[in-house]
């Protein structure tokens, strides 16, 4: 392995790649050499941009949903063919909105089932399109998931809801893709971004406060720790990995 550069050769898919931590995942994982394929849904434009400014070559975008599967299925037939493999996956992309957990009715059926559509069904379409390709590398699947999923504290019920899903879908997934695939959560808390920007001041503040570590997590911690779920911990499956400065210890 090239200490500097531990992904050279591999190509990496990263759902949602584009977006705040999809973007620093992306950039992490291209600096360790990995050839990055960014799927995008919507917003094209950012996506080419980003894989414009990623170091290396070989990168892509795909434009395809989590919920198209027969897209999914597609794109992994002309990844085979384009980039004749592929060793990680990183289901990133998800949903949500802010409901109060305590106003059931606000969270309305259509936002329950798209939060859990993309949230889980989604990283787990992702999981069986591209399966024979990771199993052709023993590759890694990495879920990014909260610990919302653990804590029950989150924009709202079904969010918490969907990654506790997703957790639960990791240790299922890694036992049943073993030994050929590993399969990680990676779980932060809070992180600095569009959805954290948004948040009234005060609360976010007090999420500090009770953060042993002092702060709310970067983009570039959650991809720092992708980065060492596919490199470094290569006898670790069915983990769930957190990235919250110790919040759930306060």
């Amino acid at each position: 392995m090239n200490a500097l550069q531990p992904l050279a050769g591999k190509v990496a898919l990263i759902t949602g790649g584009a977006g705040g931590i999809g973007s620093a995942i992306s950039r992490e994982l291209a600096a360790a050499g990995a050839r990055v394929v960014a799927t995008c849904h919507q917003n094209l434009a950012r996506a080419e941009a980003l894989i414009g400014s990623l170091p290396g070559t070989g990168h892509e975008v795909a434009q395809v949903s989590v919920l198209d599967s027969d897209g999914l299925r597609k794109l992994a037939i002309e990844l085979a063919s384009r980039q004749g493999r592929l060793d990680i996956l990183v289901n990133n992309a998800g949903i949500t909105r802010v409901v109060q957990h305590g106003d059931l009715d606000g969270l309305d059926d259509q936002t329950f089932d798209a939060i859990f559509n993309t949230n889980v069904r989604g990283a787990f379409a992702c999981v069986r399109a591209f399966r024979g390709l990771l199993e052709s590398s023993h590759g890694v699947i990495i879920n990014l998931s909260s610990i919302a999923g653990t804590t029950a504290v989150g924009s709202n019920i079904a969010y918490c809801a969907s990654k506790a899903a997703l957790d639960n879908m990791t240790r299922s997934l890694a036992r049943a893709l073993a030994p050929s695939v590993r399969v990680l959560s990676v779980s932060p808390g809070w992180v600095e971004g569009e959805y954290a920007a948004r948040a009234d001041p005060a609360y976010l503040q007090a999420q500090i406060a009770r953060t042993p570590l002092g702060r709310i997590a970067r983009p570039d911690d959650v991809a720092r720790a992708v980065l060492a779920a596919c490199t470094l911990l290569d006898f670790t499956t069915g983990a769930i990995i957190p990235v919250d400065g110790g919040r759930p210890l306060a």
